[in-house]
């Protein structure tokens, strides 16, 4: 919130996104570790609510996102409250709400770090990728599950990776649902750098000093041009993946392939 007759931005959170600004660094935490923090509306919409006058904070010099717990993020959440909870707000709810967080990480001015242990799947993808500097355990992998249970990629999750890896890989991401280790995804320019688990904490921080330390108009010119001249697709994207996610979320592929995740099954898709 801003106070009346302030320009101040005060950075709040909630139980499930932490949100902290101190010495030049605004931290945004993923706070649902007992789902691999698994992603509500509430918590994409908070990820916005922070970045979006972080943009013009001159507080604010990096911005770091990470995971609670074991795990960076799992995606959008579909366990049973998590289903419920859309059928009240509409199919749309969570998608656009994804569709602004990943926007608001790519029109940030200021770079974003991603500090990506365990998981990173779905959704979580997505906005790991429209981070900056994406910096990846040992122990982490990436996925894009959407096919798992009937969907397709989403969060510009279509541009971003294609923009990192080339399509064929973005391809064989996106239609295969495979696990890629964090050693593989550095192979392929997927992320920045990976560490040892012990490791991780102290080099996610030494990079971030960097950053804060570093020539902030310099470092968001920089950011500037490299998406514009790489991300060309990315409103485009986000489109088009906002129109096939809609067909796809109401489709009886996408009930059966919920069902069948909640009955610890594989899924027995129709085609229709």
């Amino acid at each position: 919130m801003t106070t009346a007759g302030s320009s101040v931005h005060t950075y709040t959170g909630s139980d499930h996104l932490l949100v902290e600004l101190s010495d030049g660094v605004l931290s945004v935490t993923l706070n649902r570790p007992d789902s691999l923090n698994s992603l509500t509306r509430s918590m994409l919409d908070g990820i916005a609510d922070a970045l979006e006058p972080a943009a013009t904070d001159p507080r604010v010099k990096v911005v770091r996102l990470g995971g609670a717990g074991r795990g960076f993020c799992s995606g959008a959440g579909i366990g049973d409250d998590d289903q419920a909870q859309k059928s009240v707000d509409g199919p749309a709810s969570v998608l656009d709400a994804a569709n602004r967080a990943a926007r608001s990480i790519v029109n940030l001015p200021q770079p974003v770090v991603a500090a990506v242990h365990g998981p990173a799947a779905g959704v979580g993808v997505s906005l790991a990728l429209a981070c900056d500097v994406v910096i990846a355990s040992e122990n982490a992998y990436f996925m894009l599950a959407f096919t798992k249970i009937g969907l397709m990629p989403d969060g510009g999750a279509s541009a971003l990776v294609a923009a990192a890896i080339g399509r064929i890989r973005a391809t064989r991401m996106a239609l295969l649902a495979e696990r890629i280790s964090a050693r593989e995804a550095f192979d392929w320019g997927l992320v920045t750098a990976v560490h040892a688990g012990d490791e991780f904490d102290a080099e996610v921080d030494k990079v971030i000093n960097t950053l804060v330390s570093g020539p902030a108009v310099a470092l968001r010119k920089t950011k500037h041009a490299i998406n514009s001249a790489t991300l060309t697709e990315f409103e485009a994207a986000l489109e088009r993946e906002r129109e096939g996610q809609l067909t796809l979320l109401t489709s009886p592929d996408f009930i059966e392939g919920i069902t069948a995740f909640q009955q610890r099954r594989p899924a027995k898709f129709s085609d229709s």
